[in-house]
């Protein structure tokens, strides 16, 4: 006997991969995610890159230096960038971070393998606040801003977000794009390449109307290429005097910011 079978349009097929996707099949559904939220009482200051290799985890170290603060990297265990740049690994916290030093700085990052950004647990209480945390989000920014997370409520409520990128033509476009994404937000650029002034014409044009807004405000800060860095990756050696006379040029930035109120939940 032959079986007759209707066709199937396009709309039925979606909604059916959208159910599948959900879980709607599913013997045991999923149960859903609890983030945990985060109640800092220090200054957190987020670095998230426009694009991967834009130096967002050597200037976020860069930052907690010139502060004298600490760094949380958000990044999953195996794709951490700075697992070689503590000089003294303080080894696994009770709260499931990875602690480290670095002189005075402090170093967490997650302990685990994660999935999904909604299962990385609030950074630890240290036992004596630093003068500022920064943040390393190390995840895609539209993937961020799409995931329920504390890291998400960081980044809308933060009174400053530096994003980082290149100075190349998908470079800022693609800070362009990452400006737009968070145009609620004020930003301050860290740009990775060389003076603008040696900018090629080219780069210099390719520059969207809200990376040129923060030219003209001067909250674009290039960070200069150093060639040990590109060929050896962030280690425990001194950063280059350069890149901290970047960072703390930027941290001159954020002293007219108004701080953040509302606790990250």
């Amino acid at each position: 006997m032959t079986t007759v079978t209707r066709p199937v349009g396009v709309d039925e097929l979606l909604r059916a991969h959208r159910s599948l996707m959900v879980g709607d099949f599913r013997r045991h559904p999923p149960r859903p995610r609890s983030p945990a939220g985060w109640a800092p009482v220090e200054p957190v200051l987020p670095v998230v890159g426009a694009a991967g290799g834009t130096g967002a985890s050597t200037f976020a170290l860069a930052l907690a230096t010139a502060a004298g603060g600490r760094v949380v990297e958000c990044a999953t265990l195996t794709d951490s960038g700075l697992v070689a740049a503590p000089t003294a690994e303080l080894g696994r916290h009770d709260s499931g971070w990875l602690r480290g030093t670095r002189g005075t700085v402090m170093i967490e990052r997650p302990a685990t393998t994660l999935t999904a950004l909604g299962d990385l647990q609030a950074p630890t209480t240290p036992e004596a606040i630093p003068p500022m945390t920064v943040v390393d989000v190390a995840w895609e920014l539209g993937q961020v801003l799409t995931t329920e997370s504390w890291v998400a409520d960081l980044l809308r409520q933060s009174p400053l977000v530096v994003v980082t990128a290149t100075a190349t033509i998908p470079g800022l476009r693609r800070l362009e794009a990452a400006l737009g994404m968070l145009a609620s937000t004020p930003c301050v650029a860290a740009v990775l390449g060389p003076r603008r002034k040696k900018w090629a014409r080219a780069v210099a044009h390719s520059a969207g109307p809200l990376t040129t807004a923060l030219i003209r405000a001067e909250r674009l800060v290039v960070v200069p290429t150093d060639a040990r860095l590109s060929a050896r990756g962030l280690d425990s050696a001194p950063l280059p005097d350069a890149l901290l006379h970047a960072a703390t040029h930027l941290l001159h930035l954020t002293q007219d910011v108004p701080a953040r109120k509302e606790p990250l939940t």
